[in-house]
């Protein structure tokens, strides 16, 4: 199947955000009308962002910015995704939270407790935390080499977050850090894990074949779509350098130089369920 059929075949396009959407605080020309083109074709789209530093309510906030409507409906976070993993596997366990006051207001929401008292912490959860402080890294040394059963849980493995500048520490580096300090690895949540993907097509009910994931980096977006059996769609407007590219063992179904390839293909052309 040549490029632009297997574009127009797609029903589903899972999004990441940042690198593919906009860069920073600055959206790509193309991106309003490609939310517009897929609800205009009958196609569905969902933001999946690695991403927890920020609520699904500052997302729709950050949205409207850009001049784009979109509801909590429109979001699958990393920090929702770890709070089902949570409810699942951790349920009704006191948390100590290496991350923003957002993402703590989104765990306390699904009703988990989170503290500073070391004493009380029955998990450890590690996000992309833009509030992060020294003591925090103590905090977490601390609880993991004083009790390694401990269950320590990270949203997403990314090394850096792109910005309009360059790039800046993710959730991965502090991870290595304290790895380096405390010989303790997280059990990874958000892509390239397959859950989010999962998630999102259990509840709209596409199947593999009608989704693809479309993001900037190989060793998340594209890899979670593989490890999800779904399309994946590499864009090279964020992280990903045609180095990076040829020396990945992981190999995306379609390589576009950016999202805007993806409206020119399914433009006038509408998708069936």
């Amino acid at each position: 199947m040549n490029k632009e059929k297997l574009l127009q075949s797609i029903g589903f396009y899972l999004l990441d955000m940042d690198g593919t959407l906009y860069l920073g605080d600055q959206l790509y020309p193309f991106t309003k009308e490609l939310l517009k083109t897929f609800r205009e074709t009958g196609r569905k789209y969902l933001f999946l962002t690695n991403n927890s530093s920020k609520s699904t309510e500052d997302y729709v906030k950050k949205l409207a910015k850009f001049g784009i409507t979109a509801t909590a409906e429109d979001f699958q976070t990393s920090a929702q995704a770890t709070a089902f993993y949570l409810q699942k596997y951790h349920p009704g366990k006191c948390l100590y939270l290496c991350g923003t006051e957002s993402f703590k207001k989104e765990l306390e929401s699904q009703g988990f407790e989170v503290t500073q008292d070391l004493s009380k912490v029955q998990c450890v959860v590690m996000g992309y935390d833009t509030e992060l402080n020294y003591q925090k890294l103590i905090d977490v040394s601390k609880l993991l080499l004083g009790n390694p059963e401990l269950p320590y849980i990270a949203t997403n493995p990314d090394l850096v977050c792109p910005t309009e500048f360059g790039s800046v520490p993710d959730c991965g580096s502090v991870c290595q850090m304290i790895f380096n300090a405390t010989g303790r690895k997280p059990e990874v949540i958000g892509k390239p894990g397959p859950l989010m993907a999962q998630l999102a097509m259990e509840k709209w009910g596409y199947t593999k074949e009608q989704t693809a994931m479309v993001g900037d980096r190989i060793y998340t977006d594209v890899k979670s779509g593989l490890n999800a059996g779904i399309t994946g769609i590499l864009v090279m407007s964020g992280e990903t350098t045609p180095e990076i590219l040829a020396n990945s063992p992981d190999k995306p179904h379609l390589v576009l130089q950016d999202a805007s390839e993806i409206l020119g293909a399914i433009r006038g052309n509408p998708f069936h369920k």
